[in-house]
């Protein structure tokens, strides 16, 4: 719940406090969340309901992910996902969560929240929370007593759905925001990434996750805000949506010809930089400048970032052999995944289902059910056959290679200069609004 009177930087002060006294007591922790709390994660949130409407903290019996509420509400009972509490609240399967002296150094009121509005019992994946409810299943039209899962996060799910479940495999979920997920064998703490949870996305690995927090959200900005009626009349008169219209006039520019260059931070920069005060740039336009060249520019930016992603994992012993990409946007725009198959010069694979988390899902409720109840017996054995991907991938075109490797060279200097402390001017004009 946010209360009515929040602010503008919603747990920003929160997350800063969170931040440096992690980093004053040097918690060892920290490591496998890149070497910073995001504030998009529990303890954040919690810590600025209790800064704000300390009567909702004071009366709240728990703080729960919505993964874990639904399965509450269906079984009766709280039961904590592996994978949410792993990701997002700190918990480790062998440490649990941080000791109480960090919670009580933050606030001296948050030193028992682990065991007190955080608590319950921490489920790994491929387990069975409990049994559907009769008035639950009432109410869905399903049947009393169905085996019920342990909740996932959705990215995370999509992993499962795209028929991912060993390491060397990159995973990115796209859509308003983009997800990154691996697996290994080994945990390994890298920088800028979101964290590192064993048995998070399968039983026996380690799962990886690092993002951008914004994509399909970028593309939509700028057909809200940059498109003239002239390009609104002519997908009109082609009897095309604006989007379609867009990526036709897009897909005839070469690699470059445009000039522009941009940075995908519209939202703040998720990994590997990890701030979300940083902001969007747009390089190199003109008086010349056409729309369609500002949309490609974009394209390729998201394109740029997750290539940065991929590459920060590589350098940390962290090998990326197969790219696939899940979710909305890779079902409908065949020139953002060429585009993204020449900057990261790999094939791509697209998942079959622009559904797979619920595919995930669907893997999960399966191995709850087990082999007597019609399902399966592990994750691995229920993904192989219920994951898929399409029959065609995407594959890179040489001489765009030369030229995206080029560019991304320009983006990486410019990544380095407004993102790590070459030239503060992006936060400097935020702060200003």
């Amino acid at each position: 719940m946010r209360p009515k009177h929040c602010r503008s930087h919603c747990t920003q002060e929160e997350t800063d406090l969170l931040n440096r006294i992690t980093l004053e007591r040097n918690e060892p922790w920290l490591k496998r969340y890149g070497g910073k709390i995001s504030s998009e994660w529990m303890l954040p949130k919690c810590l600025q309901i209790l800064h704000e409407a300390p009567e909702i903290y004071r009366d709240a019996a728990y703080f729960i992910e919505a993964g874990d509420w639904i399965v509450a509400k269906l079984i009766g009972q709280l039961k904590r996902s592996g994978c949410m509490a792993g990701f997002k609240s700190f918990w480790h399967e062998a440490e649990g969560y941080p000791a109480p002296d960090f919670f009580a150094a933050v606030d001296p009121r948050l030193q028992s929240i682990t065991d007190t509005k955080l608590s319950g019992e921490v489920v790994p994946l491929g387990n069975q929370a409990g049994t559907l409810l009769p008035h639950m299943a009432a109410r869905l039209g399903l049947t009393p007593g169905l085996p019920v899962a342990i909740s996932m996060i959705d990215a995370h799910a999509a992993v499962l759905g795209t028929g991912v479940c060993t390491p060397g495999k990159l995973v990115m979920v796209m859509g308003t925001s983009t997800c990154h997920l691996m697996l290994s064998e080994k945990e390994i703490c890298v920088p800028g990434i979101s964290g590192v949870v064993k048995d998070s996305i399968i039983p026996g690995l380690y799962g990886y996750e690092a993002g951008q927090s914004a994509v399909g959200d970028i593309f939509a900005w700028f057909m809200k805000q940059g498109i003239p009626v002239q390009i609104i009349e002519e997908a009109a008169k082609a009897q095309m949506s604006v989007q379609d219209w867009m990526e036709r006039l897009a897909s005839e520019l070469k690699p470059g010809e445009s000039g522009i260059l941009a940075l995908d931070w519209h939202n703040g920069n998720r990994s590997p930089l990890d701030d979300a005060e940083l902001t969007g740039a747009i390089f190199g336009m003109t008086l010349r400048t056409r729309p369609h060249e500002i949309y490609r520019a974009l394209l390729e930016a998201t394109a740029f970032g997750a290539r940065s992603i991929m590459e920060t994992f590589r350098n940390y012993e962290l090998p990326v052999h197969e790219l696939y990409a899940a979710g909305g946007i890779p079902q409908r725009n065949r020139l953002l995944m060429q585009i993204y198959s020449d900057v990261m010069n790999m094939e791509i694979k697209v998942a079959d289902s622009p559904f797979t988390p619920a595919i995930g899902a669907a893997i999960l409720g399966s191995v709850a059910a087990g082999e007597a109840g019609g399902g399966y017996k592990t994750i691995q054995d229920a993904t192989a056959v219920m994951g898929k991907t399409k029959s065609g991938v995407f594959k890179p075109i040489p001489e765009h290679v030369s030229i995206y490797e080029t560019l991304y060279k320009e983006y990486s200097t410019l990544k380095t200069y407004f993102g790590e402390g070459g030239n503060d001017v992006l936060k400097r004009l935020k702060r200003m609004k």
